[in-house]
């Protein structure tokens, strides 16, 4: 096989992420749009070495110093070429990559000399490895050493270490039957009938499972609504709120809107939910995604704040649901280059904005509803300790501890203390957080 065209791609992806503020998985889509010339084949190489360099960045620079390659004084597509070389041949253990694959893509210097060079790297990576277990578990895991102390000192070492293993994982791709539109055997005799095979969910009943990665967006099914993309996780989130169809529903950071559809097929289009957002187009892919799933009970909503609501809406609704942003540690396996783009104090920053919605959204829950507070990341800063920080200052808002309806979808163990945690090597979700406050 010949990787020196892959390797070149590859590169192009990893450069583009590392210059980008979105996610990666946006941008290699983009990159694939883009060069609509590369085979199944070819994008499935570029893309999984991509994600895997990404997941193991550290790991890969310990092997790339251990053979003489030291990425801190290499140019940043130098350091991305070798960090994917190491990648293929130090943690795949791939055996068939060359000098010569790799050699013209190194700018400078003589063609034969750098093939020379890139095979005596090669050589040192395949000879003499990293022995794993002996690496620090920033280093093993390839991630922040912050992040790493964060997580032993709040879930334990051993939690911990599954936690980061379980991230580095690749995400399944988990879709939501629509029950507006159709049941779960109806969608998944209708995905059979388009080549797709599926499994169920584990845990949330509209839950199917797709084992093949593929472009699901151009399927029949999807373009009339039958399903939307959605990891399982989120539609247990959504499960757990249980809103009945006669209620009034707040989304407060309804985003593009993954969970205010769950929401509005639950309440089978029926009472009403107002979706909002400061991000116009995100509440611009809300309608689109509305349209097509049928939802017709959604009122969206544009704001600045969430207390532009309080003057029409004060007290006046059975759940105000918070899917508060955050740093989205519990999604890494699915982005894996949010690892590096997060720290220490963009997580102080992210939980004063969130107690701040939290605080405003409280107003909004009419005496006997309930305030829901949900993120997708593990850090308790984010989690317990803006609702720890709320409660000490709302004596009118008491935990609810959903019992019986964590108990009906097997997820009585994610009861930790009075709120729900999703942690992706117990659940194979992506990690969530979720505490439900009654208001007296």
């Amino acid at each position: 096989m010949k990787y020196s065209s892959l390797l070149g791609h590859t590169v192009e992806v990893l450069e583009e992420i590392r210059r980008s503020d979105v996610p990666a998985d946006s941008v290699i889509g983009q990159f694939f749009r883009s060069r609509k010339y590369l085979g199944s084949r070819d994008r499935r190489f570029i893309a999984e070495t991509a994600y895997g360099t990404l997941r193991h960045r550290l790991r890969c620079d310990e092997a790339l110093r251990r053979a003489g390659a030291d990425p801190a004084h290499m140019t940043s597509d130098g350091r991305s070429l070798l960090e994917a070389l190491a990648f293929l041949v130090s943690v795949e253990g791939r055996l068939d990559v060359t000098g010569e694959d790799v050699a013209e893509l190194l700018s400078g210097g003589d063609a034969t000399t750098e093939s020379k060079a890139v095979s005596d790297i090669l050589n040192r990576l395949r000879t003499d490895p990293p022995d794993v277990t002996t690496l620090e578990p920033a280093v093993r895991y390839s991630f922040p050493a912050w992040l790493v102390d964060r997580l032993r000192a709040e879930y334990g070492p051993v939690e911990a270490e599954l936690i980061l293993s379980s991230l580095n994982e690749p995400a399944p791709l988990s879709v939501r039957v629509n029950s507006l539109k159709a049941t779960v055997d109806e969608c998944r005799a209708r995905l059979s009938k388009e080549g797709i095979e599926t499994e169920k969910g584990r845990y949330a009943p509209w839950t199917l499972v797709i084992p093949k990665r593929l472009n699901i967006f151009g399927l029949a099914a999807f373009k009339d609504g039958w399903f939307e993309v959605q990891d399982e996780g989120s539609q247990l989130l959504a499960l757990l709120v249980d809103p009945k169809p006669t209620a009034k529903v707040l989304d407060a950071c309804a985003g593009a809107g993954g969970k205010t559809l769950a929401f509005s097929a639950l309440m089978k289009n029926r009472g009403e939910i107002v979706a909002a957002d400061i991000h116009a187009y995100r509440l611009e892919e809300l309608r689109k995604r509305s349209r097509r799933a049928g939802a017709f009970n959604i009122r969206i909503r544009q704001t600045e704040h969430t207390s532009d609501l309080a003057g029409e809406h004060a007290g006046s609704f059975d759940v105000v649901f918070v899917d508060a942003p955050c740093s989205g540690v519990g999604t890494i396996r699915r982005n894996p280059g949010m690892k590096w783009t997060i720290s220490e104090r963009t997580v102080a920053e992210l939980s004063r904005k969130q107690s701040m919605i939290l605080e405003q959204a409280s107003s909004l829950v009419r005496p006997g509803g309930l305030l829901v507070y949900a993120t997708c990341t593990l850090l308790a800063q984010e989690n317990e300790g803006v609702v720890d920080g709320f409660l000490a200052s709302h004596s009118d808002f008491q935990p609810k501890v959903p019992v019986e309806r964590a108990a009906e979808l097997g997820l009585s163990e994610a009861i930790m203390g009075t709120a729900i945690k999703l942690l992706p090597h117990r659940y194979g979700t992506d990690g969530f957080f979720c505490a439900i406050l009654a208001r007296s």
